[in-house]
């Protein structure tokens, strides 16, 4: 018996200060809420969908807008690309067939294995000085690039019947960094 009343106590006291509980009902319209039900009831959200939010952010944050950069000194100036494209903005550019992206868990997992990539410059040229709505008088610099990404694609299972297929695989992949360089004045055209 002492140990059961133990037990009711130590659950009750459990219970009291877990927050779990309803402390006060409240009464409205003639029917009793608890004020913990009163709000919002949680609303299940997929990790896939947060994933696609966070992504779609990361994408207009770094890769989506075009940079304006200032003029550069001198009229003969050597203009020229320079910054390639990252391993994450190639990643990125990548199918989502290909990415390994999906699958489900130890049904069909996709993984990607000894990347490696080659980034080539195809197009480095300026557009002649012109205006641009909210910009003003900019050049556009052409900066293209060619990737070309190596990789072992493994297709794994664990159910019903277990097996691992790996594929050697390439994918090209075209990356465009246009950017706008200010004019100092449109009277050189």
């Amino acid at each position: 018996m002492k140990r059961m009343s133990l037990f009711a106590v130590l659950a009750l006291l459990v219970i009291s200060t877990s927050g779990c509980v309803a402390v006060k009902d409240v009464v409205v319209n003639s029917l009793i809420f608890s004020e913990f039900w009163g709000t919002t009831p949680l609303i299940p959200v997929s990790p896939y969908y947060s994933q696609l939010i966070e992504d779609t952010y990361h994408e207009e944050e770094r890769y989506s807008k075009v940079p304006v950069l200032d003029a550069v000194e001198g009229e003969n100036a050597p203009l020229y690309c320079l910054d390639p494209p990252s391993p994450d903005e190639v990643i990125r550019a990548l199918p989502a067939s290909e990415k390994g992206a999906g699958g489900f868990a130890f049904l069909a997992e996709t993984s990607l294995n000894n990347v490696r990539m080659v980034i080539e410059p195809i197009v480095d040229r300026v557009d002649e000085c012109r205006f641009y709505p909210l910009v003003g008088p900019a050049r556009l610099h052409h900066c293209h690039y060619k990737c070309t990404i190596y990789y072992d694609k493994s297709i794994r299972s664990n159910w019903p019947v277990p097996f691992t297929h790996t594929d050697q695989s390439q994918e090209v992949v075209y990356i465009d960094h246009d950017h706008l360089i200010r004019c100092t004045s449109l009277a050189g055209q």
